[in-house]
């Protein structure tokens, strides 16, 4: 399975978008670890793991997803994802 990539631009400080995502991976029961700069996520939804890591460059949050159901498609990961982020 081939990852998804994606870059989502935000504005404010790093910490808030990490708060953010933070919040929304541990709501669904999911782990968040790491720091203004990289990190890593893990959560189940549905008996299926979603999982990947992160880079902070800048206003930008590159997010590789890893691990994901073969059903859902990048884009869906991506819009989900900026509807609880930016």
């Amino acid at each position: 399975m081939s990852a998804c990539t994606f870059t989502l631009p935000f504005s404010g400080s790093p910490e808030v978008i990490l708060n953010k995502a933070k919040a929304a991976i541990e709501k669904q029961g999911g782990t968040f670890n790491g720091d203004e700069k990289a990190g890593a996520f893990h959560l189940s939804v549905m008996n299926n793991t979603i999982a990947g890591s992160y880079t902070i460059s800048g206003h930008e949050l590159t997010m590789i997803i890893t691990d994901k159901p073969f059903f859902v498609p990048c884009s869906t990961i991506e819009s989900m994802l900026k509807s609880k982020l930016v």
